[in-house]
């Protein structure tokens, strides 16, 4: 197995590296006087970094694919304040050699211990229908597999093996809350429904290597997925109330809140409201903390420019 010792958070300009990284972008490009040359992101656990090939380009185009996991010789540059990996040799590696641990970022908590604490949750609903419907997908190991390691998101929130199951725990935690502040809430089918709003991702992406979107994740999107798994689990369940399904199924239909955000229905109900408010506003608390760590340390106190935020964002000096 190959021995991975150098992540890129710790790389500084002018080392040479010879280590192994994930391939996460690759393409063909010319330089202005029509040289080819490879544009690579590479990345590991810790972080990712351009990478550039600029001789043989044709050739090594067809020796790796995105995906792959590359021992790369090179020397690290910094080019416009960014470092950049110049590299002069690289070898695709096989599944044996690596530990794929090594390249994939993770959450910080333990998977196990955030399903356990997820699950007490589902021990705490008094609605048999309700918990019958959350023991169908947590009991079912396949399921449950797919859960804790999901990212939350490909872009913006928790985007990160077992992100999916930290929003969930973190969204459900919130709720419960929520629950001893508002009156005449439906108890258990706000937990319900804060546990299940996002179970359409455990399909939306696939997570082996890069995330992505799956052919599925595409064409139909985790809110309409999510809303077909429970309808499936819930004709399983013998006398589950009709207008309780209508009310499960409508706040996972209106989550994300608008129209224009990818909701097939705005909230209609007080627990639609609650979960799309408590969950939104948790990933966009993950989204500035990861922004905010992220960052490159200057002297500004600000972060770069948020793409999909529309905004900096202040670090503080």
């Amino acid at each position: 197995m190959s021995n991975k010792t150098v992540y890129i958070e710790n790389l500084k300009a002018g080392e040479k590296v010879n280590n192994a990284f994930l391939v996460a972008e690759k393409n063909l490009a010319y330089s202005q006087k029509g040289a080819p040359y490879l544009n690579l992101r590479l990345k590991d656990k810790t972080g990712e970094i351009d990478g550039k090939v600029w001789d043989n380009a044709n050739e090594w185009d067809g020796q790796f694919k995105k995906g792959d996991i590359v021992q790369v010789y090179g020397r690290v540059l910094s080019y416009k304040n960014n470092l950049q990996l110049s590299v002069l040799d690289l070898k695709k590696l096989t599944d044996e050699e690596v530990d794929l641990t090594d390249y994939l970022p993770a959450a910080k908590q333990d998977a196990e211990a955030m399903f356990a604490e997820l699950m007490a949750y589902v021990e705490k609903i008094q609605t048999p229908c309700l918990r019958d419907l959350l023991n169908a997908f947590f009991q079912d190991e396949k399921t449950t597999m797919l859960f804790k390691k999901a990212p939350a998101a490909k872009g913006f929130h928790h985007i990160y093996l077992g992100g999916l199951l930290e929003h969930t725990l973190s969204v459900t935690k919130l709720l419960d809350l929520a629950i001893n502040h508002y009156q005449a809430v439906n108890r258990d089918l706000l937990l319900a429904g804060g546990i299940l709003h996002d179970i359409g991702k455990i399909h939306e992406f696939d997570y082996d290597r890069i995330v992505q979107y799956s052919d599925e994740g595409r064409l139909i999107g985790h809110v309409v997925m999510g809303v077909e798994m429970v309808d499936a689990k819930i004709s399983g369940i013998e006398g589950f109330p009709k207008s309780l399904a209508m009310e499960l199924r409508h706040l996972l239909l209106s989550h994300h809140g608008m129209l224009e955000f990818g909701s097939p229905k705005r909230p209609k109900t007080l627990e639609a409201l609650i979960v799309h408010h408590i969950d939104d506003l948790d990933a966009k608390v993950n989204a500035f903390q990861t922004f905010v760590d992220d960052a490159p340390e200057d002297d500004t106190g600000w972060t770069p420019f948020h793409r999909l935020l529309e905004r900096y964002i202040y670090k503080g000096h």
